[in-house]
């Protein structure tokens, strides 16, 4: 769930944290990510059977123990890889190492991608100072005990197009002095002379100033609000950088089963860009499709204790319901749409565009809640481990 009770707004900024060697390292349950792992990050192993005079048994004749090296990354990986290896990302919306911007970062570089970063502006001075300080060194790292390296952080706010959008209180707001080319158009302006181009292009942000009140009570300017910061902030970022992105690439956003189903307390007009946005999901799948050979998809996740989360004040009800009435009782990890969103980047989803996925323990196909009393007298399965 991408929440946030303050103005909306996304940002990164522009200058190198560190030399291109200087590594930012991702969360530390690193269980589900061994699979992402590219064989840039495997070492050399010995073979399985040490030489010996005596001839190998018939069973043995046909085994052909592989080593891998970290110089063979043109080798092809065994079995069904996610290999990002060569990609370059882009993630719009990071601003700390808990959300799912970040998980959605680490997994893209554990399967090899190079990553850029977006940050709201507002945001990006903590951001930057806890990347130097270490305060992230241990959600940092990736499944080979390596870190995350983002190559650059850009500041944005995507709610601006471009210069001529920002209105003057805006640009003469001192939490914006000493960042430039910020908007979306400058941001990918300034990608494409830094790189070139991207391969990945995530948006991990969403906003609304009144999402705390009930629809019936939010205003026009709170509605509209919602909308650009959470669904047309899409749009903007997909028509900008898609001259930008090589064919074959791939986009995804993050949107909540509050756009299909009615979750109170989920107001200010955030359940209609939400809705917003899996439309425009479909309708961009087609457009960029078709121009650019661009994938679009959208990962509706689950509830996550995310900083913005905790802004609306009953995430934690959220989490527990969704454990006591989804089809998997357990409480949803960031890594895990991490981890959906490395497979619909990669070539693995090339034929997937246009598509909703869920990742939220099958609560999505839920049409009561089992938790009710009126269920008491029935023998509902229960997850007992």
């Amino acid at each position: 769930m991408q929440l946030v009770a303050v103005k909306p707004c996304i940002s990164c900024s522009r200058r190198n944290l560190f030399s291109n060697n200087a590594n930012f390292v991702t969360n530390g349950k690193v269980a589900n990510l061994k699979r992402l792992t590219s064989s840039s990050h495997i070492s050399s192993r010995q073979s399985l059977f040490p030489s010996s005079t005596s001839a190998p048994s018939k069973r043995l004749e046909n085994l052909s123990p592989r080593a891998m090296s970290g110089a063979a990354e043109n080798n092809p990986l065994p079995g069904l890889p996610i290999d990002l290896r060569g990609k370059r990302a882009f993630i719009a919306g990071i601003a700390d190492d808990n959300g799912y911007g970040w998980a959605i970062a680490k997994s893209l570089a554990a399967a090899g991608a190079e990553i850029l970063v977006g940050t709201w502006v507002p945001a990006l001075n903590i951001f930057e100072s806890s990347l130097r300080r270490g305060k992230f060194d241990e959600s940092r790292k990736l499944p080979d005990g390596s870190l995350m390296e983002i190559t650059k952080v850009y500041p944005l706010d995507a709610v601006y197009d471009n210069p001529e959008a920002v209105p003057e209180d805006v640009n003469s707001n001192k939490r914006y002095a000493g960042s430039s080319k910020w908007t979306v158009q400058e941001v990918a302006e300034s990608v494409k002379q830094d790189f070139g181009s991207i391969d990945i292009l995530v948006h991990s942000l969403a906003n609304g100033p009144e999402v705390i009140k009930p629809l019936l009570e939010t205003s026009r300017n709170g509605y509209l609000a919602a909308v650009s910061a959470s669904s047309y902030s899409f749009i903007s970022l997909l028509q900008h950088f898609v001259p930008i992105m090589n064919p074959g690439g791939a986009s995804i956003s993050l949107t909540y089963i509050a756009s299909e189903k009615i979750i109170p307390g989920y107001g200010g007009g955030m359940s209609s860009a939400k809705a917003a946005l899996e439309s425009d999901t479909r309708v961009l799948a087609f457009e960029a499709g078709r121009k650019h050979r661009i994938r679009v998809n959208t990962i509706s996740a689950g509830p996550l204790r995310s900083r913005a989360a905790k802004a609306i004040g009953f995430i934690d009800m959220m989490i527990d319901y969704s454990s006591a009435n989804a089809p998997l009782q357990k409480e949803l990890s960031a890594e895990e749409v991490g981890n959906a969103a490395a497979f619909l980047a990669s070539p693995l989803a090339s034929a997937i565009t246009g598509a909703v996925v869920y990742v939220d323990n099958g609560l999505n196909a839920m049409g009561v809640g089992v938790d009710s009393p009126i269920f008491e007298n029935l023998d509902i399965p229960k997850d007992n481990n």
